[in-house]
């Protein structure tokens, strides 16, 4: 799947990625990478970007590398475990995420999303998502 593509297939129906203003920037060969805002969408009560934001977004990217490693009319990728290490707090601006594959076999992935503040480069969440490819339904 291309950038656009995927942009195209996700635009069919509004997702947590919208709500949370979630855009995505590059995919290619090696990585997915996307940007989320730092603002009163992903704010928790004390004004710092929430942790569960910080997973959507890695699972976000993490679901969407996966599943562009797989033909979609014959597989699709579900996620089996995902955990995130809060290392800093950001309070506005914008974070970036880069999620890169460990491992893609033939029923799981692994994929890594470091999730950074984009304005100081500062390491924010690190994250790791594993993914199971399942086979559709003829």
């Amino acid at each position: 799947m291309t950038l656009d593509e995927v942009k195209a297939w996700t635009a069919t129906r509004p997702t947590l990625a919208d709500a949370l203003g979630i855009e995505l920037t590059v995919l290619n060969d090696e990585c997915i990478e996307g940007r989320m805002p730092v603002d009163g969408r992903t704010h928790q009560p004390m004004g710092l970007l929430h942790g569960g934001a910080s997973v959507a977004l890695a699972e976000t990217l993490g679901s969407i590398g996966a599943a562009s490693r797989v033909d979609p009319t014959k597989q699709a990728c579900v996620g089996l475990e995902i955990n995130a290490n809060h290392l800093k707090g950001v309070r506005d601006g914008w974070v970036r995420g880069r999620a890169t594959p460990v491992h893609v076999g033939r029923s799981t992935q692994v994929w890594e999303i470091r999730i950074t503040h984009e304005e100081t480069g500062a390491l924010v969440c690190l994250s790791r998502i594993t993914m199971a490819v399942i086979d559709l339904p003829r």
